[in-house]
């Protein structure tokens, strides 16, 4: 099925996911663009899903975490918590497991989202082995559109091999993490880039969270 069935034959339960997304976000975030943010979700996640039936899930999720973060920079919905955004190209390898490295070592100390400037369809599988040996989760976890939202939303961007995919905005902390793309390489080299990004996650933590560092 192409974007545009696709698109057709979900537009129904899209329609219903934006009203349940709209009464959530009264009084900050439009109907229109509550409805508009829904649909551009269901049309992004398309371009590269291999299994249609659970894309308007998925978009609705999506577009749920992006209306957050616009709330959250236009100053709607408190930050209680640092936001940290981690992007590399495809969000199925780097950015997936600095993401879910950091929700096991800091909880909800911070919050963390992920993305990728071209993401794929699916999460690497050799990456979701060696993540799985370390007792880290990442079920319901899917490669997620760069948006600009999430970016004005985030305080620290953290970018791994997308070049100047990411939008630069002032009073945000960027950060370029040099690390081998896990695609192609075989267990013992994903594992190598699992424990470097860990180390890098570490560290970043320590700055945010200097009074209580990681959690044990």
């Amino acid at each position: 099925m192409n974007a545009q069935g696709g698109l057709q034959s979900a537009d129904a339960v899209l329609h219903r996911a934006a009203e349940r997304l709209a009464e959530q976000f009264t009084g900050m975030v439009g109907e229109e663009t509550v409805e508009r943010v829904v649909f551009e979700s269901y049309t992004a996640l398309a371009r590269t899903a291999t299994v249609t039936s659970l894309l308007p899930t998925l978009a609705e999720k999506f577009a749920h975490d992006r209306l957050v973060a616009l709330a959250q920079s236009r100053g709607q919905v408190a930050k209680t918590v640092p936001e940290i955004l981690y992007v590399c190209v495809q969000n199925s390898g780097r950015s997936q497991m600095a993401a879910a490295i950091t929700r096991q070592l800091a909880g909800d100390r911070v919050h963390v989202r992920s993305a990728g400037s071209q993401p794929a369809a699916d999460l690497l599988p050799g990456v979701v082995t060696v993540l799985t040996e370390a007792g880290v989760d990442l079920t319901g976890e899917f490669p997620r559109p760069l948006t600009d939202d999430v970016v004005r939303a985030a305080d620290a961007v953290v970018t791994m091999g997308c070049g100047d995919a990411c939008p630069l905005y002032p009073g945000k902390r960027y950060l370029d993490w040099q690390l081998a793309d896990p695609e192609g390489l075989d267990l013992d080299g994903i594992r190598a880039v699992r424990d470097e990004i860990q180390a890098h996650v570490e560290q970043l933590l320590t700055e945010l969270l200097p009074s209580t560092g990681t959690a044990s």
